[in-house]
């Protein structure tokens, strides 16, 4: 398990977080720039190593009623690893996703190293992009999600 500096050390790694001091030495950390009104992406960093990460738009992790993840025993990889998929959950969407996507209906994909896929539904077909790049075109949502599965790539939302 990480200790409190350790997971603080990594939680301040990443930029668009803002760091909240709050009571007993509990710290909070914001992501101004998400599109919901959730801000606390980190919640609770405890001295004594407890705290809890926005998972609630996230596949793959046990949340409790207000989509918090607990990350007492998380590795430094499991740690950077759901931060940075809170971050992507909660971000705007890129001037290409919005271009690819438009009003159609839309879900974002991840695998290990960070990388995103866009599934999209247009036209009564399924479409897979990577950026503005299409990767791949299925019959059915099914289809789709098993090729995703197969490549590495769980949903994001």
């Amino acid at each position: 398990m990480l200790n409190f500096n350790e997971k603080l050390s990594i939680i301040e790694s990443f930029p668009q977080l803002d760091r909240k001091d709050v009571s007993l030495g509990r710290v909070n950390f914001q992501f101004a720039d998400s599109v919901t009104e959730k801000k606390n992406i980190v919640y609770h960093l405890h001295p004594n190593g407890n705290g809890f990460v926005y998972g609630g738009e996230l596949a793959g992790y046990e949340t409790d009623a207000k989509g918090m993840v607990n990350i007492r025993d998380f590795s430094a990889e499991e740690l950077r690893k759901i931060i940075h998929e809170s971050i992507q959950s909660l971000s705007p969407r890129t001037t290409e996703e919005a271009a690819i996507a438009g009003e159609a209906i839309e879900e974002k994909w991840i695998n290990e190293d960070g990388q995103t896929l866009m599934l999209i539904e247009e036209d009564d077909m399924w479409n897979v992009y990577a950026g503005l790049n299409l990767d791949g075109t299925f019959n059915s949502y099914g289809e789709a999600a098993q090729y995703l599965d197969e490549e590495g790539f769980r949903p994001l939302t």
